[in-house]
């Protein structure tokens, strides 16, 4: 579990046959072999760790259903270490678990707009939570799938946003309450 406030940019190192490899410092002060770790938002299992680094191995489904096979060598990848019980939530429940991507349409200082798959709509709400490349923010608008946040200073130097440019495919994870709801509402909808 994540909260989705990034810890650290990392550097890609190699990105092939379900390998990655991330060159960092932070996130691996106290990370242990098989930790899990968030890359661009997506909950990895370090299976070697260095000094200057990690590597993990990429599930074909995490593949499939995420950027971090669009990867090479330099690209920047938001990380951050999973939650501890006695840290304060600062962003929102994340699990890792990218529900797909979208399409950076126009980003700059002030924020960024994401063309998001039509079957994600339904969890996207003004003022709702989302993680983009495993950053926790808030919706400003939604309509039509096109998703727009606002984004603080903060989050423009500490991310890898500023790299990001449009026609960028962004990994998105929903709100997991949100997800919840929509089940229990169409459960409860088909048995009553």
């Amino acid at each position: 579990m994540f909260t989705g406030i990034v810890e650290e940019v990392g550097f890609v190192l190699l990105c092939e046959r379900g390998h990655i490899s991330v060159q960092c410092a932070t996130v691996v002060g106290d990370m242990t072999l098989g930790a899990s770790i968030a890359v661009n938002g997506v909950c990895l299992t370090a299976v070697e760790i260095r000094p200057d680094g990690f590597s993990a191995d990429l599930a074909q489904e995490t593949l499939d259903r995420t950027n971090l096979g669009d990867l090479e060598p330099g690209d920047p990848v938001n990380l951050e270490r999973p939650l501890m019980l006695q840290t304060r939530l600062s962003g929102h429940i994340v699990q890792g678990h990218v529900d797909g991507t979208g399409v950076l349409e126009s980003r700059d200082e002030q924020g960024i707009t994401v063309q998001a798959p039509k079957d994600l709509d339904r969890f996207l709400v003004y003022k709702g939570s989302i993680c983009l490349d495993g950053i926790s923010l808030t919706i400003a608008s939604v309509h039509e799938g096109l998703v727009k946040v606002a984004i603080i200073p903060h989050t423009w130097e500490a991310t890898n946003l500023q790299a990001r440019k449009p026609g960028d495919r962004i990994n998105i994870e929903c709100d997991i309450i949100a997800k919840h709801v929509d089940r229990l509402v169409g459960a409860k909808s088909l048995t009553g």
